[in-house]
């Protein structure tokens, strides 16, 4: 990887400089590295000089010019080196080593990108974990794509990564759906029935209700109202969240471990946690509950944990379901939530405190909302049904593909307008569709070279010595800039930069296809340039998969 290349040769510059007594002995810290902006100013930057000056009070560019020709002599990883601005140190990269991105790729495949920044440590994605009581709305859609895409770049980073959906199956919410259903069941029949303020008012709720009447007729009429809830959770959670889960699997969304809080309550881990912590002094009783000592660790206020009726609270299930999470052996926590969970973040962290495991083990990322666009134009209701759209319809009309990407485009803490007929356009102005439309092009260049009989064997070094043209190693230089957009991803939280960079890459393509026939008279020529756009393909390949999108072969 150039960036390590050219950073241990800056410490060696370094070190000769200050050998030499150009430079007073210093401690240089990190050596940061970063991309110019302007390509005239190289592949590489450096402010070494500038983070150290002051330490050995000198003038900046004083420093550089001493590090700049104290470097040794690199010829096939750098073919100049410059001082520039107040101090800079930029790196130009030699032609020869930027070709060998391509030879790595056809290396390392599917696997080209990785890095080992993860170094293995066990990471817990949660996301979506809506409340099985109703269908999964737009917003889910995007805490799904910001899960599992950001899962998927963990993993490629070096994390040993697992994805989890947490059943909020237990308690009040859970009890109003039965008695949603109960209500309009016994309207369905033609019987009066108060409906509970806190009730699901929407139409699948209605469907729900006319389906029971359908299959059973009067027969939960009879029963009394406690058992008739409970015989209609049971019936139809179980539905409701495989109606969830199937959502999901259409948006190529797949989980490793459905949790259910119920089973936190059934096996006593809710009870075991509220007596863990009382009997740590963290938890304490007044005015007949059970109160968090969360003050203690940066909250606002104490928290109730246990009721003075002994209802333990959804605070403290939260807890039991973090030290279960702890317990089986995670040393990083991700929870994704909706932007209205602000508030709870301080008590989850002083909890993590409290239970001795340390808050630096939770991470949350919260995310903004999504609003619907229709050429423009405001989307606020479904046309089928009047309320609110579903994740359903919108997959239905634009495709997981696009509905992935457009969800990802935006950073989780900015809000996302999303526009349903830009996402459903076949034109470059779609996104995901000039992403993969780079991808089909590149298919139908290598049918194309190979029924014209071009030779398709891998070239030799004197092969890829003929990629010159500027466009060639712009693209080349693209290529290569994977592995650190992966590591920057992963340890910012932060996928949505993969879109930029995917559609960076398509760009770099098409100006390269725009400029460079693949095929031409010239055989060392085009078995190179065949090499180059397999290349392209399969960091396309590696960069889609990431997140979460298919690479078609035609369009």
């Amino acid at each position: 990887m150039s960036k390590e290349q050219i950073t241990a040769l800056i410490k060696e510059g370094l070190d000769r400089a200050i050998a030499e007594g150009k430079l007073p002995a210093v401690d240089a810290g990190r050596i940061e590295l970063d991309r110019p902006k302007r390509k005239e100013h190289g592949d590489w930057a450096t402010n070494l000089a500038l983070a150290v000056a002051g330490k050995v009070e000198m003038n900046p560019r004083q420093v550089a010019e001493a590090i700049k020709d104290s470097l040794p002599e690199a010829p096939d990883v750098i073919s100049g080196v410059e001082v520039a601005g107040p101090g800079f140190i930029n790196f130009h990269l030699a032609p020869h080593f930027v070709r060998a991105v391509l030879l790595e790729i056809e290396e390392k495949g599917a696997g080209f990108g990785a890095c080992k920044v993860g170094a293995g440590r066990k990471v817990q994605v949660e996301f979506v974990s809506a409340n099985p009581v109703g269908p999964l709305h737009v917003g889910h859609g995007r805490w799904a794509a910001l899960g599992d895409a950001l899962a998927s770049v963990m993993s490629h980073a070096g994390y040993d990564v697992e994805r989890e959906y947490y059943i909020n199956d237990y308690g009040t919410q859970v009890n109003n759906f039965g008695l949603s259903i109960s209500a309009r069941y016994l309207e369905a029949l033609g019987m009066d029935a108060e409906f509970p303020e806190s009730g699901y008012r929407g139409q699948y709720i209605d469907d729900i209700a006319r389906r029971i009447v359908d299959q059973h007729g009067d027969e939960f009429a009879r029963m009394p109202q406690d058992e008739r809830v409970s015989a209609f959770i049971e019936m139809e959670y179980p539905r409701m969240l495989g109606s969830i889960g199937a959502t999901l699997e259409h948006m190529n969304v797949v989980f490793d471990v459905w949790f259910s809080e119920r089973e936190l309550y059934r096996k006593g881990e809710v009870e075991q946690a509220v007596t863990e912590l009382e009997k740590k002094g963290q938890a304490y009783r007044d005015t007949g509950a059970l109160w968090l000592r969360t003050t203690g660790y940066g909250d606002e206020k104490d928290r109730v944990l246990v009721r003075s009726n002994g209802e333990p609270t959804y605070f403290a299930s939260d807890i039991a379901y973090h030290r279960d999470k702890m317990l089986r052996g995670f040393d990083l926590i991700i929870d994704i939530w909706g932007a209205d969970h602000h508030g709870y973040v301080a008590r989850m962290k002083a909890a993590m405190e409290a239970m001795g495991f340390g808050a630096e083990h939770l991470e949350v990322i919260l995310g903004q909302l999504v609003k619907l666009f229709r050429s423009g134009e405001p989307v606020t209701m479904s046309k089928r049904t009047g309320e609110i759209v579903t994740l359903d319809e919108l997959l239905d009309e634009v495709g997981a593909d696009a509905a992935r990407y457009f969800f990802l485009q935006r950073s989780a803490d900015s809000p996302l307008d999303f526009d349903i007929e830009l996402a459903k356009r076949e034109s470059p102005e779609n996104p995901v569709f000039y992403v993969q439309y780079a991808h089909a092009r590149i298919c139908s260049i290598l049918t194309y070279a190979a029924e014209s009989g071009a030779d398709m064997s891998a070239p030799t070094g004197e092969d890829l010595d003929t990629l010159t043209e500027p466009s060639e190693m712009d693209l080349l230089r693209k290529l290569a800039e994977l592995e650190e957009m992966v590591e920057f991803c992963a340890e910012r939280r932060a996928p949505h930069r993969l879109t930029g960079y995917a559609e960076e890459l398509a760009q770099a393509f098409h100006a390269f296809y725009r400029d460079c026939r693949v095929v031409t008279e010239d055989e060392c020529l085009t078995r190179a340039r065949i090499f180059a756009v397999r290349g392209v393909r399969q960091v396309l390949e590696v960069v889609l998969g990431l997140l979460g999108v298919t690479a078609p072969e035609k369009m």
